[in-house]
């Protein structure tokens, strides 16, 4: 796992800032509700992926088994939550995913490239996030997020893989675009704090 970890590290532009780690052990409520909405869109994503593409077997396999995985997760944070006495309820989005989204091309197959590979990044940062929060969480989480990191890393390793294949060749340049605006997510402050957001001021 360590190696994966390495792996993803070394793929995002940069680490999840303190002052987020900060906000998130501060909002730990307001974590895992968002979490929650975050594990049943990326269930969403991979659902819409598999409608639209119909004919490509090796994403409808993939994404069926990452909508599978997803949604189970989605279950885990709910129990948790509920044990807890925190109430599932609506959150704004944070700006991150609609960031990232949009430089998306409108049609195909550049969409689906660009689709693919707002998806390996969002796998990838939940990955260095569950990491980065996981020590200095309670055993309970604790233990929860340290049991995510492979499925993380494998989904932003098939999404990689699938925007590949769908270029027909690599992908570094787009990738890159892409980096740039994640950067920027990241590292500027935000007005709220969420799973994917950016620090927000004490």
């Amino acid at each position: 796992m360590q190696t994966a970890l390495d792996e993803i590290r070394a793929f995002l532009p940069c680490p999840t800032p303190q002052q987020w780690i900060n906000n998130a052990l501060a909002q730990q409520d307001t974590l895992l509700i968002d979490h929650a909405h975050c594990e049943k869109k990326a269930a969403s994503t991979a659902l819409s992926l598999m409608y639209r593409y119909v004919d490509n077997p090796t994403l409808l396999n993939k994404m069926s088994r990452l909508a599978r995985e997803e949604l189970r997760h989605f279950e885990q944070v709910l129990a948790i939550m509920k044990k807890r006495g925190i109430r599932y309820d609506h959150l704004s989005p944070s700006r991150y995913a609609g960031g990232l989204r949009e430089l998306v091309r409108k049609d195909d197959p550049g969409r689906l490239v660009d689709v693919l590979i707002v998806g390996a990044i969002i796998e990838a940062r939940s990955c260095e996030r569950f990491a980065a929060l996981a020590p200095h969480l309670d055993d309970t989480l604790h233990t929860f997020y340290t049991s995510l990191l492979k499925s993380e890393a494998r989904h932003y390793q098939d999404y990689l893989k699938l925007a590949s294949d769908a270029a027909g060749g690599a992908i570094d340049d787009r990738v890159a675009e892409f980096m740039a605006v994640e950067r920027r997510l990241i590292e500027t402050p935000d007005t709220v704090f969420r799973f994917h957001s950016g620090p927000v001021a004490p």
